[in-house]
C-alpha cells in the first residue's frame, strides 16, 4: 500500500534537474533501505520460526513497527492538510495486525508498503528521466568569437548577431544560422538517433548537440527567446506535475475508506472475530487506482518526450488521450510556414535562370519574406548570384537596383505597365493556383512572374489520416488567411471545416463552440494562436519555429518541425490512458473480491497481505507498459538513402518546372523561343531527372522492398518511372525529327506529351514525398545569407 509522492508540496529543488534527481535518488534509497530491513526481518523470522517462535514473532513485530512509523507520519501530514486516503488504510491495517497479534500479517503489510514505495519510486524515476535529460541539456555558458579571440560568457549574455562558437560535444545555446557546415545530434529533441548534417547558411535550433568539429553560429535570438527556452519551461513543469486522475484517486479513496471500514466492522460484528476485520482492512486498498494511473500517465509523458513532444503535465496528456476534435492553424502548422517559388513564367525569349539570377541579386539583402523566397529559389537551382548596386526598397512596392548594367525591379507590377499576353496568362494562372506573384522587371519592362506559395507539409496528409484513425471526429482549420487559400488546403487534407479570415477572437469563439462537442485540441505556432491554445482543452505548439507566446500558452510542444509528431503524441496518450484505466479497473475489482473473501473468512490477514502485494505489483507492471516503445522495423539502413533522394527532390524543382514552361512556350506556335524552351527542358530531363529515377530504381527501391518485406511494394512507383522515361524518349524523338526547329505539325503532340509528363512527375514526386521520405529525419532547408 505504497504512498504516492505529494507533488504539490515537492521541495523547490525539484524544479531543477539536479534537485529533482537528488530528490528522486533520496526517495529511491530510502525505499530500498526500508524494504531491505523489513525483508531481512521477515526472512529471518521465517528461518527461526520452528526453533524459536517467540523470537520470530518479535522480528515480525519490529518489521511492522518499521513501516508503522513512516505510515503514521504520512497520515498526520495528510490530516493536517484536511485530507485522507490510502495511507490511513495502511495505518489501520498495521495497527490492527499489532492489536490482534497477527505480527506475521503486519510484517507482510509492512513489506507491501516498502516494496510499493520502491516500485513507485522506480517508475517515477524511469518515467521522468527523459524530461530531466532535456533540462540538463540547457547550457549555462557559451563561447563568443571576437576580433581578438574567443571569450567564454554566460549563455544569457548572447545577443542576436553574435558569432557563437559551439565546440564538439557542446549544446547549441541559441537559435541561429550556421556560418559553416556541421553535424548535430538532435536525438534529445526529435528522437532520431542518426546525426544530422546541416549545411552552411541553414537554421540550427538551440538544444541540439554538436556531433562534429567546432562550428560558428550567427545568433538569431537570445537564450530566453530561443526554441529551447520554452521547452525547458515546460519540462520543469512536467517534472513536478501530477495527473488529474491522481486527484480523482484521492477522491475515490475518500469513499472507499469508509466502505472498507464498514465491511470490516460488519465482519467483526456478525462473527465476533477481530481477525476477519483486520483481513478485510489488509485487502481493502485502492492502491491499484492510486498507483496504476499516475505511473501510466507519467510513463506516457516520458514516451511523448522521446517521440519529440514535451507535455506540460499529466493532466494535458490524459486529456489529449480523450480528444475528439482538433483545430489547427494553417500557416506554419500544416504548411511549411514560408513561401517558396514554385514556378517561373517568363516573357517570350527570356530564360528563367537569367531572370532569377538578377532578381536574387536585388533581393539578397532584403528582410522581406518574399525576398528570402527568391534568394532561396536561386540557391536551390544552383544559380550563381550576380552583384547588385544602388539597391533601394520602397515599402509595399518592392526593391530595385542595377545588375550588370541593367535596372532590375522586383515586387509588384508597375501601375503604368500594360500587361502583355504572357503576363495576363501568368496572372490568370496565379489566381487558379492561389499563388502570389513576384514580378521581375528589367529596364522597366516585365520579364518574369515568379509564382510564390506556402506549400503543404509532406507529412500533413498522413498525419490527418492517422488522427482520424485515432478517433478524432472533427478536424478544423482556423486561419487568418483568405477563404480560397484555406479551403484549398483543407480540401487537400480532408478537413471537416474551415474558419478563414479569423482573428484571435474568432479562433477563441470557434474553440469554445467545439468544446461542446468533446475534448478539443488546438495546434498552432504564432503569437495570434496563443489565446486559442490557452482556450482549448489541450494546446499544442510547434516549438521549432513557434513564437515564445505560443509555446508558453501551450500544454505541449512539438520540439522539431514535424507535424506527424502530433499523431504520435495522440496515439501515446490514448495508449497511456487505456492502460491506466485497464490497470486501475482490474486492480480495484480484484481488491474488492479479496475484501469480500476476507469478510467471509476465506482469507486470513497474512494471505490477504500476500494477495494484495501481488495485485499491486501486477497493476504497476501493467501500467509501466506505457513506457514500452512499439518499434517498427529499424530504419537506420535506409535513412541515408531516403535522405539523399529527398534532398534531390528539392534540387530537381527547376528541371520539373522547365517541363511546364516548355509546354506553355508552345502555345504561341513554333519559333526559336519555343524550340529553345523544349530543348532546354529535354536537356534537364536527360541530365537530371532520368539519372535520379534510374538511381531510385537501382538503389532506393530495392532497399525499400527489403525494408517493407514485400516484393510488390514498389511496383506502382516503378511503373511510374517507366512512364516518365517513355514520355521523355517521346520528346527526344520529336526533337530528332526537327533538327532545324520544331514544326507546326508537332505542336499538338509535343504539348500533350509535355503536359502529361508534368502531371506524372507532379504526382510521382508527391507520392514519394508522402509515402517514402517521411521515413527520413527532417531535411534541412537553406536560409539565405544576409551578410
Amino acid at each position: 500500500m505504497p504512498r504516492l509522492p505529494d507533488h504539490a508540496d515537492a521541495p523547490a529543488a525539484a524544479a531543477t534537474p539536479d534537485g529533482e534527481s537528488r530528490a528522486a535518488r533520496r526517495r529511491m534509497v530510502g525505499a530500498l533501505v526500508l524494504v531491505c530491513v523489513i525483508a531481512v526481518l521477515v526472512t529471518a523470522g521465517l528461518a527461526i520460526y520452528l526453533s524459536s517462535a517467540q523470537v520470530a514473532e518479535l522480528m515480525w513485530l519490529v518489521a511492522t513497527v518499521a513501516a508503522l512509523v513512516p505510515a503514521t507520519a504520512w497520515v498526520l501530514s495528510d490530516l493536517l492538510k484536511r485530507r485522507y486516503g490510502a495511507d490511513l488504510l495502511a495505518l489501520v491495517a498495521l495497527v490492527g495486525a499489532v492489536v490482534v497479534g497477527e505480527y506475521f500479517a503486519g510484517a507482510l503489510i509492512a513489506l507491501m508498503v516498502a516494496t510499493g514505495q520502491v516500485l513507485e519510486a522506480y517508475a517515477g524515476r524511469r518515467a521522468g528521466r527523459d524530461l530531466s535529460a532535456l533540462l540538463r541539456r540547457a547550457p549555462a555558458q557559451a563561447h563568443r568569437r571576437r576580433r581578438d579571440g574567443i571569450e567564454t560568457i554566460a549563455a544569457t549574455a548572447i545577443s542576436p548577431g553574435d558569432l557563437v562558437v559551439v565546440l564538439p560535444g557542446e549544446t547549441v545555446p541559441v537559435d541561429g544560422v550556421l556560418s559553416t557546415a556541421g553535424v548535430f545530434d538532435e536525438s534529445a529533441l526529435t528522437g532520431e538517433s542518426v546525426p544530422v548534417v546541416r549545411r552552411a547558411n541553414t537554421e540550427v535550433r538551440s538544444g541540439v548537440v554538436n556531433a562534429g568539429t567546432a562550428v560558428d553560429i550567427r545568433a538569431a535570438a537570445t537564450v530566453e527567446a530561443s526554441t529551447y527556452a520554452g521547452i525547458v519551461t515546460l519540462a520543469r513543469q512536467a517534472a513536478a506535475a501530477a495527473a488529474p486522475t491522481v486527484r480523482l484517486a484521492d477522491r475515490v479513496a475518500v469513499w472507499f475508506l469508509p466502505l472498507a471500514l464498514a465491511v470490516a466492522g460488519a465482519a467483526w460484528l456478525f462473527t465476533g472475530d477481530p481477525v476477519r476485520a483486520v483481513a478485510v482492512v489488509v485487502t481493502a486498498t485502492p492502491c491499484p487506482l492510486l498507483l496504476a494511473v499516475p505511473v501510466a500517465i507519467t510513463a506516457g509523458m516520458s514516451r511523448t518526450a522521446r517521440a519529440g513532444v514535451v507535455v506540460k503535465d499529466g493532466a494535458a496528456l490524459e486529456t489529449l488521450g480523450q480528444a475528439r476534435c482538433l483545430a489547427m492553424d494553417k500557416t506554419g502548422t500544416v504548411t511549411v510556414g514560408r513561401p517558396e517559388v514554385l514556378d517561373i513564367v517568363t516573357a517570350p525569349g527570356v530564360r528563367a535562370e537569367q531572370v532569377l539570377r538578377q532578381a536574387a541579386a536585388v533581393e539578397e539583402f532584403s528582410p522581406h519574406v518574399l525576398a528570402r523566397a527568391v534568394v532561396a529559389a536561386a540557391a536551390e537551382r544552383g544559380i550563381e548570384r550576380a552583384v547588385a548596386q544602388g539597391v533601394s526598397e520602397e515599402p509595399g512596392q518592392g526593391a530595385s537596383g542595377t545588375v550588370e548594367g541593367r535596372e532590375v525591379r522586383v515586387g509588384r507590377l508597375p501601375a503604368q505597365a500594360q500587361p502583355a499576353p504572357w503576363a495576363l496568362a501568368a496572372m490568370r494562372r496565379a489566381r487558379l493556383d492561389l499563388a502570389a506573384v513576384v514580378w521581375v522587371c528589367v529596364d522597366q519592362q516585365p520579364m518574369a512572374a515568379l509564382m510564390v506559395r506556402d506549400r503543404i507539409r509532406v507529412d500533413a496528409e498522413r498525419t490527418m489520416r492517422r488522427l482520424r484513425s485515432a478517433g478524432l471526429r472533427r478536424l478544423l482549420m482556423l486561419t487568418g488567411d483568405r477563404v480560397d487559400n484555406a479551403a484549398e488546403v483543407a480540401h487537400l487534407l480532408g478537413l471537416t471545416e474551415v474558419v478563414a479570415d479569423a482573428d484571435p477572437a474568432d479562433k477563441i469563439a470557434a474553440i469554445g463552440a467545439e468544446r461542446h462537442n468533446g475534448v478539443t485540441v488546438m495546434v498552432g505556432d504564432g503569437v495570434n494562436d496563443a489565446p486559442a491554445l490557452a482556450a482549448a482543452d489541450v494546446g499544442v505548439a510547434l516549438g521549432s519555429r513557434g513564437s515564445t507566446a505560443a509555446v508558453q500558452a501551450a500544454d505541449a510542444v512539438i520540439v522539431d518541425d514535424r507535424i506527424d509528431r502530433l499523431a504520435d503524441a495522440v496515439e501515446i496518450a490514448q495508449r497511456s490512458h487505456r492502460l491506466a484505466v485497464q490497470s486501475a479497473t482490474a486492480g480495484m475489482a480484484m481488491s474488492l473480491a479479496a475484501m469480500i473473501a476476507a469478510a467471509f473468512g476465506l482469507l486470513m490477514p497474512a494471505a490477504g497481505a500476500l494477495l494484495q502485494e501481488g495485485i499491486d505489483v501486477a497493476v504497476i507492471l501493467n501500467a509501466l507498459r506505457a513506457l514500452r516503445v512499439h518499434r517498427g522495423r529499424p530504419t537506420a539502413a535506409i535513412e541515408p538513402l531516403v535522405t539523399r533522394f529527398a534532398r534531390e527532390h528539392g534540387r530537381l524543382r527547376a528541371a520539373r518546372a522547365s517541363v511546364r514552361q516548355a509546354a506553355d512556350a508552345l502555345s504561341s506556335g513554333p519559333g526559336p523561343t519555343a524550340d529553345a524552351a523544349v530543348r532546354r527542358a529535354f536537356e534537364l530531363l536527360v541530365d537530371d531527372i532520368l539519372p535520379h529515377e534510374h538511381a531510385e530504381e537501382s538503389e532506393l527501391y530495392p532497399a525499400l522492398t527489403g525494408y517493407l518485406r514485400d516484393p510488390e511494394a514498389m511496383v506502382t512507383m516503378s511503373r511510374e518511372h517507366t512512364e516518365i522515361e517513355r514520355l521523355i524518349r517521346r520528346i527526344g524523338r520529336h526533337l530528332d525529327d526537327a533538327p532545324q526547329g520544331i514544326r507546326a505539325d508537332q505542336i499538338d503532340d509535343l504539348r500533350a506529351t509535355l503536359y502529361g509528363l508534368d502531371a506524372v512527375l507532379t504526382l510521382h514526386f508527391a507520392q514519394e514525398d508522402e509515402a517514402l521520405f517521411t521515413l527520413a529525419p527532417s531535411v534541412d532547408n537553406p536560409v539565405p545569407s544576409s551578410a
